[in-house]
């Protein structure tokens, strides 16, 4: 099962504010036990939306959206790809996390689609196109 993992952004992290070197050395410790588990399969932490954009999408229309972005608990400010057996095991993993701020902060667990939950609403030669797209994507 693949799943996102979100870590929430804070008004801290919204403003730039960089982890102290010990976040940086227990969550590196973290993320080689994740790796070691064949668990991780990419991740990053991601600059405060003050240098993000967002584009509208309004029928034919795009609109061009500059940030920063209001409520920082709304925002993005790191993610891991996971390779999971269930969901059970993507909970256990998170518990294990260091606390990614200085203070209060959230993670968020996110199934992705397969092609199994998608087999029923796609034509086939959409189906088809998509699977090679995934073995394309995997190898």
């Amino acid at each position: 099962m693949k799943v996102l993992i979100l870590v929430k952004a804070t008004t801290d992290s919204e403003a730039g504010a960089m982890p102290d070197p010990g976040m940086f050395e227990a969550m590196g410790k973290y993320n080689q036990e994740l790796i070691d588990a064949g668990i991780l399969k990419d991740g990053d932490g991601l600059k405060p939306t003050s240098a993000a954009k967002r584009i509208r999408f309004d029928g034919e229309s795009r609109t061009v959206i500059e940030g920063p972005f209001d409520v920082p608990n709304n925002q993005v400010a790191g993610y891991w790809i996971w390779d999971v057996k269930d969901m059970d095991e993507a909970v256990a993993w998170v518990k294990r996390c260091p606390n990614p701020m200085p203070g209060p902060s959230e993670i968020e667990i996110r199934p992705t689609y397969t092609e199994a939950d998608l087999i029923d609403f796609l034509p086939p030669e959409v189906a088809a196109q998509e699977a090679e797209m995934r073995a394309k994507l995997e190898g």
